[in-house]
């Protein structure tokens, strides 16, 4: 069984930072991609950033120059840090990877963590 934690959401003001992680747990062989999506009121959920081997990145158009994806290597963990923070990034962020757990491939979802950014 596989799980992804989110954690680091909240509220932030207008131009303020927050860092999200995203941490990976149980039978996990090898992780292809990693990434970070999100979800506001009324919208379709859609993608912020994404990793891919722990080297490539893929912003959505709305957050390039603002945030910034990483991963720690070896520990199955991934962050998101969020600069500059406009009201409209204000959504549920949820994490994904993709994820070998020893007998195939498969997407994983995190539960979401609010962020809210105030004007």
């Amino acid at each position: 069984q596989v799980q992804l934690v989110e954690s680091g959401g909240g509220l932030v003001q207008t131009g303020g930072s927050l860092r999200l992680s995203c941490v990976a747990s149980g039978t996990i062989v090898s992780i292809r991609t990693m990434g970070w999506y999100r979800q506001a009121p009324g919208n379709q959920r859609e993608l912020v950033a994404l990793i891919t081997a722990g080297v490539a990145t893929k912003y959505g158009d709305s957050v390039k120059g603002r945030f910034t994806i990483s991963t720690d290597n070896g520990q199955n963990t991934m962050h998101l840090q969020m600069n500059s923070l406009k009201p409209d990034d204000t959504a549920v962020y949820y994490c994904n990877a993709v994820i070998n757990n020893g007998s195939r491939w498969s997407a994983y979802w995190g539960q979401g963590t609010q962020v809210t950014v105030s004007s």
